[in-house]
Protein backbone atom coordinates (compact mmCIF):
# COMPACT_ATOMS: atom_id res chain seq x y z
CA UNK A 1 0.00 0.00 0.00
CA UNK A 2 1.11 3.71 -0.82
CA UNK A 3 2.71 5.31 2.32
CA UNK A 4 -0.53 7.41 3.59
CA UNK A 5 0.22 11.20 4.50
CA UNK A 6 -1.76 13.36 7.04
CA UNK A 7 0.86 15.61 7.82
CA UNK A 8 -0.44 18.58 9.22
CA UNK A 9 -3.75 17.72 8.38
CA UNK A 10 -6.60 16.94 11.08
CA UNK A 11 -9.18 14.13 11.50
CA UNK A 12 -11.91 13.22 13.64
CA UNK A 13 -12.22 9.58 15.15
CA UNK A 14 -15.89 9.34 16.91
CA UNK A 15 -15.36 6.12 19.04
CA UNK A 16 -11.46 6.57 19.22
CA UNK A 17 -11.06 5.56 22.50
CA UNK A 18 -12.41 1.67 21.76
CA UNK A 19 -10.74 -0.94 19.98
CA UNK A 20 -11.10 -0.10 16.52
CA UNK A 21 -10.85 3.18 16.97
CA UNK A 22 -7.56 3.23 19.36
CA UNK A 23 -6.11 1.12 16.51
CA UNK A 24 -7.43 3.63 13.55
CA UNK A 25 -5.70 6.60 15.84
CA UNK A 26 -2.68 4.45 15.52
CA UNK A 27 -2.47 4.33 11.89
CA UNK A 28 -2.99 7.74 11.52
CA UNK A 29 -0.89 9.23 14.09
CA UNK A 30 1.86 7.21 12.12
CA UNK A 31 0.92 8.79 8.80
CA UNK A 32 1.68 12.61 10.57
CA UNK A 33 -2.28 13.39 11.19
CA UNK A 34 -3.75 15.26 14.72
CA UNK A 35 -6.44 13.27 15.95
CA UNK A 36 -9.69 14.78 17.33
CA UNK A 37 -11.42 12.48 19.54
CA UNK A 38 -15.21 13.42 20.92
CA UNK A 39 -15.27 10.44 24.27
CA UNK A 40 -18.83 10.35 26.35
CA UNK A 41 -16.76 9.77 29.26
CA UNK A 42 -16.61 12.58 31.47
CA UNK A 43 -12.80 12.12 32.19
CA UNK A 44 -10.17 10.23 30.38
CA UNK A 45 -11.49 6.50 29.65
CA UNK A 46 -9.08 4.25 32.01
CA UNK A 47 -8.62 1.92 29.32
CA UNK A 48 -7.53 4.23 26.71
CA UNK A 49 -3.46 3.62 25.99
CA UNK A 50 -1.17 6.40 28.43
CA UNK A 51 1.04 6.60 25.27
CA UNK A 52 -1.99 8.12 23.14
CA UNK A 53 -3.35 10.29 25.71
CA UNK A 54 -0.49 12.03 26.10
CA UNK A 55 0.50 11.93 22.57
CA UNK A 56 0.09 16.29 21.58
CA UNK A 57 -1.05 15.14 18.45
CA UNK A 58 -4.35 13.63 20.11
CA UNK A 59 -7.00 15.48 21.36
CA UNK A 60 -9.73 14.06 23.72
CA UNK A 61 -13.02 15.69 24.25
CA UNK A 62 -14.58 14.47 27.27
CA UNK A 63 -18.47 14.41 27.31
CA UNK A 64 -19.62 14.21 24.14
CA UNK A 65 -22.86 13.01 23.62
CA UNK A 66 -22.85 11.79 20.00
CA UNK A 67 -26.77 11.79 19.97
CA UNK A 68 -27.18 15.38 21.34
CA UNK A 69 -27.23 17.89 17.91
CA UNK A 70 -26.23 20.85 19.88
CA UNK A 71 -23.02 18.65 21.93
CA UNK A 72 -22.04 17.21 17.97
CA UNK A 73 -22.40 20.70 16.63
CA UNK A 74 -20.37 22.58 19.56
CA UNK A 75 -17.38 20.12 18.94
CA UNK A 76 -17.04 20.28 15.60
CA UNK A 77 -17.52 24.09 15.40
CA UNK A 78 -14.51 24.50 18.06
CA UNK A 79 -11.87 22.27 15.66
CA UNK A 80 -9.16 23.85 12.91
CA UNK A 81 -9.76 23.03 9.75
CA UNK A 82 -11.17 19.60 9.01
CA UNK A 83 -9.62 16.97 6.70
CA UNK A 84 -11.17 14.04 7.51
CA UNK A 85 -14.15 12.56 9.82
CA UNK A 86 -14.07 8.53 10.52
CA UNK A 87 -17.24 7.26 12.65
CA UNK A 88 -16.86 4.15 14.77
CA UNK A 89 -18.55 5.06 17.38
CA UNK A 90 -21.87 2.77 17.63
CA UNK A 91 -23.78 -0.03 19.53
CA UNK A 92 -25.21 -4.06 19.18
CA UNK A 93 -28.34 -5.29 20.29
CA UNK A 94 -30.40 -8.00 19.27
CA UNK A 95 -33.52 -9.76 20.29
CA UNK A 96 -36.30 -11.78 17.92
CA UNK A 97 -38.41 -9.76 16.59
CA UNK A 98 -41.63 -10.23 18.65
CA UNK A 99 -39.08 -9.98 21.78
CA UNK A 100 -37.83 -6.82 20.85
CA UNK A 101 -38.95 -3.47 22.52
CA UNK A 102 -39.77 0.22 21.16
CA UNK A 103 -37.03 1.22 23.26
CA UNK A 104 -33.86 -1.58 21.99
CA UNK A 105 -35.35 -0.40 18.25
CA UNK A 106 -34.99 3.26 19.34
CA UNK A 107 -31.87 2.82 20.90
CA UNK A 108 -30.07 1.16 18.04
CA UNK A 109 -31.14 3.77 15.71
CA UNK A 110 -30.11 6.64 17.59
CA UNK A 111 -26.37 4.87 18.33
CA UNK A 112 -25.66 4.20 15.25
CA UNK A 113 -27.77 6.03 12.39
CA UNK A 114 -28.23 9.22 14.25
CA UNK A 115 -24.84 9.44 15.39
CA UNK A 116 -23.46 9.07 11.66
CA UNK A 117 -26.23 11.16 10.38
CA UNK A 118 -25.01 14.39 12.87
CA UNK A 119 -21.35 13.76 12.44
CA UNK A 120 -21.65 13.80 8.88
CA UNK A 121 -23.49 16.65 8.68
CA UNK A 122 -21.01 18.71 10.90
CA UNK A 123 -17.82 17.13 8.85
CA UNK A 124 -19.50 18.34 5.19
CA UNK A 125 -20.01 22.00 7.33
CA UNK A 126 -16.44 21.71 8.79
CA UNK A 127 -15.01 20.49 5.41
CA UNK A 128 -16.46 23.41 3.82
CA UNK A 129 -15.16 26.32 5.56
CA UNK A 130 -11.61 25.06 5.01
CA UNK A 131 -10.30 27.79 2.62
CA UNK A 132 -7.82 25.59 0.23
CA UNK A 133 -11.05 23.92 -1.07
CA UNK A 134 -9.23 20.66 -1.45
CA UNK A 135 -11.89 18.54 -0.49
CA UNK A 136 -12.15 15.98 2.30
CA UNK A 137 -12.96 12.37 3.46
CA UNK A 138 -15.35 11.12 5.54
CA UNK A 139 -15.63 6.99 5.99
CA UNK A 140 -18.54 5.51 8.02
CA UNK A 141 -18.88 1.43 9.94
CA UNK A 142 -21.42 0.04 8.55
CA UNK A 143 -21.83 -3.88 9.04
CA UNK A 144 -22.12 -6.83 7.47
CA UNK A 145 -25.58 -7.90 8.77
CA UNK A 146 -26.86 -4.29 6.88
CA UNK A 147 -25.90 -6.48 3.73
CA UNK A 148 -26.72 -10.10 4.22
CA UNK A 149 -29.71 -10.76 5.86
CA UNK A 150 -29.02 -12.27 9.54
CA UNK A 151 -32.13 -13.64 11.71
CA UNK A 152 -31.96 -11.85 15.47
CA UNK A 153 -30.91 -8.53 15.19
CA UNK A 154 -33.45 -6.46 12.98
CA UNK A 155 -33.04 -3.43 14.76
CA UNK A 156 -28.80 -3.44 14.35
CA UNK A 157 -29.28 -4.26 10.92
CA UNK A 158 -31.76 -1.76 10.10
CA UNK A 159 -29.37 1.13 11.83
CA UNK A 160 -26.31 0.12 9.90
CA UNK A 161 -28.15 -0.11 6.66
CA UNK A 162 -29.37 3.11 7.21
CA UNK A 163 -25.79 4.03 8.09
CA UNK A 164 -24.69 2.42 4.51
CA UNK A 165 -27.72 4.16 2.58
CA UNK A 166 -26.59 7.67 4.05
CA UNK A 167 -23.05 6.57 2.83
CA UNK A 168 -23.60 6.10 -0.95
CA UNK A 169 -26.23 8.87 -0.74
CA UNK A 170 -24.27 11.73 0.80
CA UNK A 171 -21.40 10.68 -1.83
CA UNK A 172 -23.18 11.57 -5.35
CA UNK A 173 -25.16 14.82 -3.00
CA UNK A 174 -20.55 15.74 -1.97
CA UNK A 175 -18.69 13.93 -5.81
CA UNK A 176 -18.26 17.83 -6.91
CA UNK A 177 -16.53 19.25 -3.90
CA UNK A 178 -14.45 16.55 -3.80
CA UNK A 179 -15.68 15.45 -0.39
CA UNK A 180 -15.70 11.85 -1.00
CA UNK A 181 -17.84 9.23 1.21
CA UNK A 182 -17.09 5.82 1.81
CA UNK A 183 -18.13 3.43 4.43
CA UNK A 184 -16.46 -0.09 5.70
CA UNK A 185 -18.45 -3.61 5.94
CA UNK A 186 -17.27 -5.61 9.27
CA UNK A 187 -18.09 -8.84 10.27
CA UNK A 188 -17.69 -9.59 13.98
CA UNK A 189 -14.28 -8.22 14.24
CA UNK A 190 -11.23 -9.84 16.48
CA UNK A 191 -11.75 -7.99 19.72
CA UNK A 192 -11.85 -9.00 23.78
CA UNK A 193 -15.38 -8.16 24.33
CA UNK A 194 -16.46 -10.29 20.96
CA UNK A 195 -14.22 -13.19 22.34
CA UNK A 196 -15.54 -13.15 25.45
CA UNK A 197 -18.93 -13.02 24.19
CA UNK A 198 -18.75 -15.98 22.08
CA UNK A 199 -15.56 -18.30 23.45
CA UNK A 200 -15.94 -21.30 21.28
CA UNK A 201 -16.02 -18.98 18.00
CA UNK A 202 -12.92 -19.53 15.37
CA UNK A 203 -11.02 -15.84 16.16
CA UNK A 204 -9.00 -16.97 13.54
CA UNK A 205 -11.58 -15.65 10.82
CA UNK A 206 -12.57 -12.62 12.26
CA UNK A 207 -10.80 -9.90 10.50
CA UNK A 208 -8.51 -8.07 13.41
CA UNK A 209 -8.88 -4.25 13.93
CA UNK A 210 -5.73 -3.23 12.78
CA UNK A 211 -6.87 -4.75 9.67
CA UNK A 212 -9.98 -2.70 9.23
CA UNK A 213 -8.25 0.22 10.73
CA UNK A 214 -5.52 0.08 7.94
CA UNK A 215 -8.46 0.05 5.21
CA UNK A 216 -10.32 3.05 6.67
CA UNK A 217 -7.16 4.88 6.98
CA UNK A 218 -6.57 4.39 3.07
CA UNK A 219 -9.81 5.27 2.29
CA UNK A 220 -9.85 8.76 4.63
CA UNK A 221 -6.38 9.62 3.13
CA UNK A 222 -5.31 11.42 0.56
CA UNK A 223 -3.89 8.88 -1.40
CA UNK A 224 -7.42 8.20 -1.59
CA UNK A 225 -7.69 9.59 -5.20
CA UNK A 226 -10.67 8.37 -6.52
CA UNK A 227 -12.92 5.53 -4.22
CA UNK A 228 -16.06 7.43 -3.39
CA UNK A 229 -19.83 5.82 -2.91
CA UNK A 230 -17.68 2.39 -1.27
CA UNK A 231 -18.92 -0.22 1.12
CA UNK A 232 -15.93 -2.02 1.06
CA UNK A 233 -16.55 -5.42 3.25
CA UNK A 234 -13.63 -6.30 5.49
CA UNK A 235 -14.77 -9.78 6.36
CA UNK A 236 -11.71 -11.69 6.45
CA UNK A 237 -12.81 -14.83 6.44
CA UNK A 238 -15.85 -14.65 8.53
Amino acid sequence: MTNLDFTNRNVVVTGGTGALGTALVRVLLDGGATCHLPAIEHAMPHHFPAELASNERVRVTCGIELTDEAAVTGFYAKLPALWASVHVAGGFDMAPVAEMKLEQWRHMIDMNATTCFLCCREAVRKIRATKDGAGGRIVNVAAKPALIPTGGMIAYSASKAAVANLTVSLSEELANERIWVNAVVPSIMDTFANRKSMPSAEFDKWPKVDEVAATIAFLASPQNAVTRGGLVPVYGRS
